[in-house]
């Protein structure tokens, strides 16, 4: 009977330990202020160039933007702290010249997960080359015609591991352009 009291008492305080730990992981992690670039994709890390994305039907939309979340100290959640937005506009399949076009705000963060992956040899004009990061956020963005949807943001750095795409993807109501088109770059400045 002591020997099963024992194990039980043993158990417990394990159990008790390991949740202690755990509370005290997560009041340790911080929340993460980000920023977010569609950059061009030669040259410096600068604001200013665009990326696209295509639906079902071969209609293209191009975005450009840039903007700021505070992604929170968990993996849990997500935040109403964010800023920023761009430019949209819609090309019919095979066309040069947009059919719909404006600009679009982020409303707020669904997700962000950072992920691995880093430059070297570049110079960074927008901050710290240290700070540069892959990952990929989830916002919540409305169009400047009323319009809600997603912008789904996703950053590959060198070193990042292979299904990790390069660009971004958006949904304009109940439409989704869900192919990224390999021509925007993206970037993640993540800092305290």
């Amino acid at each position: 009977m002591k020997s099963k009291v024992l194990r039980v008492s043993v158990v417990t305080l394990l159990s008790v330990g390991i949740w202690l730990a755990v509370v005290k992981h997560n009041a340790n992690a911080q929340a993460q202020h980000v920023r977010w670039d569609i950059i061009p994709p030669t040259g410096d890390i600068r604001p200013g160039g665009s990326a696209s994305a295509t639906a079902a039907d071969g209609s293209t939309i191009t975005l450009m933007g840039s903007g700021t979340f505070v992604a929170p100290a968990s993996d849990k959640g997500s935040s109403s702290a964010a800023t920023g937005g761009g430019t949209w506009a819609i090309f019919p399949k095979g066309s040069s010249t947009a059919s719909a076009s404006g600009t679009y705000q982020v409303e707020g963060l669904v997700r962000f997960d950072e992920a691995p992956g880093s430059l070297t040899g570049v110079n960074d004009l927008i901050g710290d080359l240290e700070d540069a990061h892959a990952g990929l956020a989830i916002l919540r963005i409305v169009y400047s015609d009323g319009d809600r949807g997603v912008l789904v943001f996703s950053c590959s750095l060198d070193g990042s591991p292979p299904p990790i795409p390069e660009g971004v993807s958006a949904s304009k109501k109940f439409v989704d352009f869900f192919s990224i088109v390999q021509e925007g770059v993206t970037i993640f400045h993540v800092g305290d």
